[in-house]
Formats: structure tokens, C-alpha cells, sequence
């Protein structure tokens, strides 16, 4: 749909956890060293041995690819956003040009009609030789003929000035649109660089680990999870919570568990796959109620809701950056599509650094 999108303007001018995790997975992996995949290059001759990296770092540094590739995909996802706009508006202006000088034509056809009339009258229009008969009934009678065709031609011209003065409006308007829309292209391709870089550094550090250590990775992972929502509950923040909520916020509950398995993969909408906004966007289209497209946007442009007031189907936004966001499904879950290489799960709402809570309803 997008390519046909700008195809068209051309033609006319982007935590699998479960709420509750055994204690019993504890593991002291995160002091273990990183056993090499492979024999590390020679080092040059006198210089320093560099030190291994703990497993807990190498997931800190995963962790921050990923998180730095959805910021990316955030960026993304608004510059496709702008660049369907400014699309669709461009296609909207042509259309408005078409007519436009469809109306001129039809105007200066009128126009050069009325000039033909007066040229084979000897330079006079017909009122006006009615005015200069000798019969004073015909020169009353046809007085009020001329004014009416006098104010007739001034119209016309001036309607023929007007739309002659929207269509180079809409001319530039259209000129100013291609213009913003190619930006966007030029920062959705950055941003698309950008993401697969560090989704790329991410895979390749996964890579570099034996079978064994990438379990333990996402044992680390769940642990830290588990232990950021287990202090969350400890807060009290779920005392006073109802599940109760709004049929639209039923029918997004619905259809965001519904999509639970589908992989996340990043700019997606559905309906094989999705990213975390894109999720939350179609859930709550299938409520009836759009939303904005991206995370930062959806927490930007939405009602804020206190967490203590929370509501199945309302959005919880994590990070400093607003780059991730998930659905509240009540009993302290959420349901989201976390990262590259991760499907649509059930987690902790306080599994992540939460940032606030909108509600679209």
C-alpha cells in the first residue's frame, strides 16, 4: 500500500515473561565469564590483554542495541507516517490542479465567446447598441440587460483571476509536499540504516555465544525482569486496580492477545507481524478508535492517566525516550511485542522502566 502510495505521487508531481517467574531460576551467571566461540586474533606484540566481558555485560549491551535500534524504528515509523501524508496530499493538490484548469479552460472559453459576440457587433456588446436606438421604450426596456452583462463579464473575470491564483497555489503547495516528502524518504532510509546496524551488532554478539551461554542469557534476562516487576507489585501500585474497562478497551484487549506468537519484527502492522506501536495502533483500530503510529507520538499525543487509575486497554509507555510501549490486560500484565528476535508475549507491566500510561479511550 505504501509503495503504491508514492507510486501515485510520482506519477502526479517499525520480555517474553510471564507476570509470575520461578525465584528458582536465580543463576550466578552474571559474574561468569564469556567462553570465545572461536581462538581470538593474535594480539600485536605488547599490547594489553583486553579483558572478558561478564555474560551480565554482554546482555546490558544487547539490551542497549535493541533498545537503541526501537528509538530508531520510532523515528522510522513517524518519517513513513509524514512521507504517506505528504503522498496523499500530493495526489489530493494534482487532482485539485486537474480541476482547476479544467475551470480556466471552461472560463477563458466563456470569455473569448463573449469577445467573439462583440467583435462581429462592431466592438459594441448588444446591450449597448440596444441603449443607442432612437426608441426610448427599447432603451428602458433593455437598460437593466446591460448592467446585468457589464456585472456578468466583471465576474467572470475576476472568477478567471481567482482560480487562476489557486492553481499556482495549489502548484506550490504540491512543489512544497514533493519536497517534504523526499526528506522523509531520505530519514526513513537513515533510519532504516541505522536500525539494521544495531539489530546487526546485537545478532553478532548472540552469535559469539556458545549454545549454553545464550540460554543462560535469557535466564539473565527473565531474572532481571522479574526481579524490576516483583518489586513493582511490592510497591503496591496494583491496590485499588479494577479489571474492569470499556467495551472499546475490551475489543483491544481482544485483539492484541489475540496476535500473541506473532514474531515482532520492526515498521510492522500487522497482520503476520508487528512491532510494539504498531501493535497497540491495530489493537485499538480494531476498536474503533485510531491512534497515532509510533510510541513517542502515542505518548505525546494521548490522554495521561495516573498508573493507580489504570484500565485494561490503556498504554503503558517505558523508557526516558518513550521507545517502547505495551497494552495493560489487567492482574499487573501487559501484552507487547518486545524486540527483534522475540514474538508477541504476556509480561510484567513493571518488567521495564515504565514512563507513564495514556489512555486512547
Amino acid at each position: 500500500m505504501n509503495r503504491r502510495r508514492h507510486a501515485i505521487a510520482t506519477l502526479t508531481v517499525v520480555c517474553a515473561l510471564t507476570v509470575l517467574a520461578s525465584p528458582a531460576l536465580t543463576l550466578q551467571a552474571s559474574a561468569a565469564p564469556l567462553a570465545p566461540a572461536a581462538p581470538a586474533a593474535p594480539l600485536p606484540p605488547g599490547a594489553p590483554a583486553q579483558p572478558k566481558k561478564t555474560l551480565e555485560e554482554v546482555r546490558k549491551e544487547i539490551d542497549g542495541l535493541y533498545r537503541q535500534a526501537a528509538a530508531a524504528t520510532d523515528a522510522y515509523n513517524l518519517a513513513e507516517e509524514k512521507a504517506k501524508e505528504q503522498s496523499d496530499e500530493i495526489v489530493k493538490l494534482a487532482r485539485m490542479i486537474v480541476a482547476g484548469q479544467e475551470k480556466i479552460d471552461d472560463l477563458k472559453a466563456r470569455a473569448g465567446a463573449a469577445a467573439r459576440a462583440q467583435y462581429r457587433n462592431g466592438g459594441l456588446p448588444d446591450g449597448a447598441q440596444l441603449v443607442l436606438t432612437d426608441d426610448p421604450q427599447l432603451f428602458l426596456d433593455n437598460a437593466g440587460r446591460l448592467k446585468e452583462g457589464h456585472k456578468a463579464t466583471k465576474d467572470l473575470l475576476a472568477e478567471l483571476s481567482t482560480t487562476q491564483a489557486e492553481l499556482t497555489t495549489y502548484a506550490n503547495d504540491a512543489s512544497l509536499n514533493w519536497t517534504r516528502l523526499e526528506a522523509n524518504r531520505v530519514r526513513q532510509a537513515k533510519a532504516k540504516k541505522e536500525i539494521n546496524d544495531k539489530i546487526d551488532a546485537a545478532k553478532k554478539l548472540e552469535s559469539q555465544l556458545a549454545a549454553e551461554e545464550r540460554e543462560r542469557l535469557l535466564r539473565l534476562e527473565e531474572q532481571e525482569q522479574y526481579r524490576n516487576q516483583t518489586a513493582w507489585i511490592g510497591s503496591g501500585v496494583l491496590k485499588g486496580l479494577t479489571d474492569a474497562t470499556t467495551p472499546e478497551g475490551k475489543r483491544a484487549v481482544q485483539f492484541a492477545t489475540a496476535q500473541i506468537g506473532k514474531p515482532y519484527v520492526w515498521g510492522a502492522e500487522g497482520p503476520g507481524s508487528y512491532d510494539c506501536s504498531g501493535l497497540t495502533q491495530s489493537a485499538w483500530a480494531a476498536a474503533g478508535r485510531p491512534i497515532p503510529r509510533t510510541s513517542q507520538e502515542q505518548w505525546r499525543l494521548l490522554p495521561h492517566v495516573d498508573v493507580k487509575d489504570m484500565r485494561p486497554g490503556d498504554l503503558i509507555v517505558y523508557y526516558k525516550d518513550a521507545s517502547h510501549i505495551g497494552m495493560y490486560v489487567g492482574n499487573g500484565a501487559i501484552v507487547h511485542a518486545p524486540r527483534p528476535g522475540r514474538n508477541v508475549t504476556i509480561a510484567g507491566a513493571g518488567s521495564m522502566e515504565i514512563l507513564g500510561v495514556v489512555r486512547p479511550q
